[in-house]
Parts: C-alpha cells; structure tokens; sequence
C-alpha cells in the first residue's frame, strides 16, 4: 500500500479539508504533519497569544486524527527540508497541502514544489483557505480588482466549490518518529493573554453554531455596538482553519432560510464581510508590496511626525480617550478587539497621534490571536487612507463622536476600564473640560481631536502635492 504525506498549515481540522479528503482518497496511508516554526523570541508577525492558540489547536487536532486511525507527527524547522526527510523516512510517494494565501506562504510552496521535483515526490496543492483565490476573480481588463464592489459583485457569480468528505480511516503507520507537542515556552514566550477562546475544531463549530442561533439575526444592527457581542467570535477559527470557509457559507445560507426578511439580510451582511476577508486576500497576492508600502503610491514616503511616548501610550490604553484605551486593554487582556474598535484604534493612531499605520499593524499581529496578514493590512491601511478602497484621508472618526454612536452606555468602555465604572456615560462623549480627569489615576487626552485633525489634512495635502508631476503643483490646495 502506498504511503502519502499531509502538511497541515493552515487548515487544523479534519471535517470539509480539501488536502486531507484528497490524500485519503488515494487509497494510501496517510502521514500528518505539521511543521513548527524553528524562530525563538520576537517575531514581527506573531506573538503568545497566537502561538499559544496554536498549542492547544495541534493538541485538539492530534486527538481528531486519532480517532479516525491517524497520528499527527510533528516536526521543527525548515519545512521544505523536513517534508523531505520524512519522505526519505517513510517512503512516501507524494505530499499533499492546501495552499498558502500569503506571499512567504507561497515562496515555500515554490521551495518545495523544487525539491519534490528533483527527489520524484510528486506535490498535489489545493484550494482551500479562500472561496476563489489567485487569478479566479479578474475584471474584464483580466486585472485585479481594486476596490471592493465590484469585486465582491464578481466574487458572487462564480460558482463556489463544494464540500469535500471526512476522512473515514487514515492508517497512519506506526513507529514514525515525532516531536512532543508544543508549549508556548518552544518560542520563548511565557505570557499569554489570560482570556483567549477555547482552541479546537470543536470549539470552533459551538462558537459557529451560538452565533448562527443569536447573533446572525441581529448582525446588520449590532456589529457595531460595542457594549454587547453580536459579532461572530470566529475569526481566529478561520484565521487557523479550524472551520472550512465552505461550510460557514453553507451554515449561514441556511440559517438564514429560516429567518424574517430582516434576518435574512443580516445574513447577507454577513456574508459580505467574508467577502472582504477575500478581498484582501487577493489584494496582498495581486500587491505583495503592501507589507512594506502604501497601496496608493501617492502616500508611500508620507511624513508621520508622531512620539514614540504616544505610541506607548497608544499600546499601554493610557492616551486619555476612554473608547480607545478601552480596546486597546481588551487586545492585551483577551487577544481580541471589537471589530469597530480596530477602526477606532488604527485610525486614532495614524489620523490623532500621526503616527506610522506600519507600527500599529505589527503591534496588532504580535498581540492578535486571530492575526491574519492580508485583513490586518488591508485594515489599517483603510484606516489611514493609504490602501485599498481605503476610507478618503479626509474622513477623520472623531473618538468622541464614535463613542456616542457605538458605546451610549459607556458599558464597553466600563468593562475594560474599572477605574472608569461611578462616571456617568455622556461624560465620555467629549474632553473631560477644565482640564480635570475623568477619575483618579485616568489620564487626560494627549492631543486635542479637532487640532490633530487639521495637522492629518496638512500632511496628506503636502504629501499630494509633493506626488504631484513638475509642472502641475501650481494652484493646488
């Protein structure tokens, strides 16, 4: 019988895993792998929050492969050359892995495809993470799109792929050697935030299914209130495949059937926002350069004239702006933040502080637990005006104001600011006056909105007329 290998990825479940289906259905035995990083210490794109989620997901997923005649064998390192040594050590025919939407991703999908060529093994890669992913989503130039609309329009009238079966029986052979489980201490942290999700494919299905019986319904009105939760929480579920985005599509059409109009067209909302998740996706693959560099080149070299004390206080939640230091101590304690509070935080940092949208994308990968490159990008580069159907530079949250729309009740900013919990609400909705402290030991305001507001529009404006062609500079304003 012949042996085949799966490298798990980004895929951490077993039920609707294109590769896992496939190489099961070679009539082989199967050999999952997953290969751990080999970095210690700091990483700019991960923190302990997101390794530690891992641990306990490779825990959970051991335990499924298990049960369905697998073993789960882990390996560290350089995973193009420790794909090929298990090769070498099994006899293995082939390996079979989902594909990376990521530019390092896919350059290691590229190392191996090398490799694999020059040993014999032959390399079967499949769709997975994404609905339509590459080249699958083109405007009628046969160029990427770049503003979502459109796309998302173009995205809906091509046929989605189906589901793919659940392996029945892997028959993993025995006897091959394997690392031990990870610890979070393997990549030299010790500190995660007390308050992560439960990791596991199993608890990624409860947390899909609560959500699909309670806050579906209500999700085109309440996203955006951040005093209750009528967001999904799956995120880091997709973000480490614990769930197929297939079967969220098809779970959430369904439970949609069963709903009132209103409902159903909460579901619809819903299910644009994954689209955005593609968006974005196909933004970073199509535009690689935006990990380093604005989208729009009118604003690459841009000035940002921020403090790095603001910036720790931006990190630390002390700048004053209750709504803001809200969200950020909800990231440090949980790992997590409001949906609507990454727009409010990224666009206070870049638009307020004047500070580089670079520093608080990384900080947010290293403190995120559903982290993901490509939405975390194409975020804060909407939210500083440089980016992909990017909100104008000239559109400016004011902190006050969202806090008003958002948080009427002061609850979100109450439970993640207890020395805030005796201050009536409403005195959230403007600068503390008189220069007096909301409470004790609560700082005032770093900056005042409507003065930082005016500095934004002066260096964007100066940006754009140092982009503007020799010649044409005369008259702008």
């Amino acid at each position: 019988m012949k042996t085949v290998i799966h490298w798990f990825r980004r895929d951490l479940r077993i039920t609707d895993n294109t590769a896992l289906s496939a190489a099961a259905r070679e009539r082989a035995r199967v050999i999952p792998v997953y290969v751990l990083s080999g970095w210690h210490g700091a990483h700019r794109w991960t923190g302990a929050n997101r390794q530690q989620f891992l641990c306990g997901c490779l825990s959970s997923l051991a335990g499924n492969l298990e049960a369905i005649g697998g073993k789960l064998i882990l390996r560290r390192g350089d995973a193009v050359g420790e794909l090929e040594k298990l090769a070498v050590e099994t006899g293995a025919e082939a390996v079979f892995f989902n594909r990376d939407p990521d530019p390092h991703g896919r350059a290691v999908e590229e190392d191996l495809a090398k490799a694999c060529e020059r040993s014999g093994l032959r390399v079967h890669s499949f769709k997975d993470v994404c609905i339509h992913e590459g080249n699958e989503i083109l405007n009628g130039s046969g160029q990427p799109f770049r503003v979502f609309t459109p796309y998302s329009k173009a995205w809906a009238k091509v046929p989605r792929p189906g589901t793919s079966p659940r392996p029945r029986d892997l028959g993993t052979p025995a006897g091959i050697a394997s690392l031990p489980l990870p610890v979070l201490s393997d990549w030299g942290f010790n500190s995660p935030a007390p308050g992560l999700p439960e990791s596991g494919e199993k608890a990624a299905i409860r947390r899909l299914k609560a959500f699909l019986s309670g806050g579906l319904a209500r999700y085109a009105d309440g996203r955006d209130s951040m005093g209750s939760r009528h967001t999904s929480c799956i995120s880091q579920d997709l973000r480490f495949g614990l769930l197929s985005i297939r079967e969220v599509f098809q779970e959430v059409e369904s439970a949609a059937a069963g709903l009132p109009a209103a409902g159903r067209g909460s579901a619809e909302k819903f299910s644009s926002e994954l689209v955005w998740r593609e968006f974005y996706m196909q933004i970073l693959r199509h535009f690689p350069n935006v990990l380093e560099e604005e989208f729009n080149p009118v604003f690459r070299g841009m000035r940002w004239p921020g403090s790095a004390g603001n910036f720790q206080r931006w990190k630390d939640g002390e700048t004053g702006f209750p709504i803001v230091d809200a969200a950020m101590r909800e990231l440090r304690q949980t790992g997590f933040m409001h949906n609507r509070a990454r727009m409010i935080t990224a666009m206070f940092l870049t638009k307020d502080l004047h500070l580089d949208w670079r520093l608080g994308e990384q900080f947010f990968m290293q403190k995120l637990t559903d982290g993901e490159i490509a939405s975390n990008n194409g975020g804060w580069q909407w939210s500083a005006g440089t980016g992909a159907d990017a909100a104008p530079y000239f559109r400016i949250q004011n902190p006050w104001t969202q806090t008003r729309r958002h948080d009427p009740g002061g609850v979100y900013i109450k439970t993640w600011i207890p020395g805030l919990r005796d201050i009536a609400p409403e005195k959230f909705f403007a600068p503390p006056p008189d220069g007096i402290s909301l409470a004790k030991n609560y700082p005032l305001p770093v900056v005042d909105h409507s003065r930082s507001r005016d500095v934004t529009l002066d260096l964007f404006a100066a940006q754009k007329q140092k982009a503007l062609p020799a010649g044409s500079r005369k008259g702008f304003c």
